[in-house]
């Protein structure tokens, strides 16, 4: 039995069909006899509709008020795949960063992952539970909802690993690995079968969305070795660390 966690991105879950084919990876897995912790982001487009929501009130739309908003969109995600796997036979719970107790400090927009509080994740897993993470968000020392900032679930998809002690970390997103250039640009573009933290921040920084760099700064201090991989397919993908 090995301890997962995987994280699917936007595109992933941006559809019912969508949402569907990441339960069933999951539920796999789950029969496999493995713990999966599954961190979800936002379908896709729904943290931008919802901070449009936001300006139309206040054109600003930053602070506390904000991130409570924006939080919303992963929690949705994970509700409607625990419904997915319960129609799949799969016992699962969707937990919000709150919940299962994601400490950060009180950086709104970009706050920073201090620890796991709690041991909520634990206690689902040991009854037999899929836990379904709201990524991208977490809780400071005043109780109030925060949000990670660009690449968050990722983030969070790593602190998990790391606080949970991990066997996999995996990285499910709409492009099978990554490649020294985007390869919906440029059909030429190698893939690497693995890369070096420091080369992966390289390019992060230099503009590739594949992960985000505080997501793999935070891998390399946690020393997380991460598999980055298409939902849409089975093909291999690429090891960072």
């Amino acid at each position: 039995m090995a301890r997962v966690i995987y994280k699917f991105g936007g595109t992933s879950v941006g559809d019912t069909r969508r949402l569907y084919r990441a339960a069933r990876r999951i539920a796999a897995a789950h029969r496999a006899g493995d713990e999966v912790v599954a961190v979800l982001s936002a379908q896709a487009g729904a943290t931008d509709a919802l901070l449009a929501r936001g300006r139309e009130i206040d054109p600003d739309c930053a602070g506390r008020e904000a991130d409570s908003l924006l939080s919303t969109g992963e929690q949705v995600s994970v509700s409607l795949c625990a419904l997915a796997l319960a129609r799949l036979g799969v016992p699962a719970v969707s937990l919000c960063g709150w919940q299962m107790g994601l400490q950060t400090d009180g950086s709104h927009g970009s706050a920073r992952v201090l620890g796991l509080r709690g041991d909520r994740i634990e206690r689902e897993l040991r009854a037999g539970r899929v836990v379904l993470a709201a990524g991208f968000q977490g809780v400071d020392a005043a109780g109030d909802i925060t949000t990670l900032g660009r690449g968050g679930s990722d983030t969070t998809a790593v602190a998990l690993a790391a606080f949970l002690h991990a066997d996999l970390c995996r990285i499910y997103t709409d492009v099978d690995g990554v490649y020294d250039r985007d390869p919906r640009l440029h059909p030429d573009a190698v893939k690497y079968g693995r890369i070096s933290y420091d080369d992966m921040l390289l390019l992060a920084r230099g503009g590739a969305r594949v992960l985000h760099d505080r997501c793999v700064e935070l891998a390399r201090r946690e020393h997380v070795v991460l598999e980055v991989c298409s939902a849409f397919s089975d093909a291999p993908g690429t090891i960072v660390g």
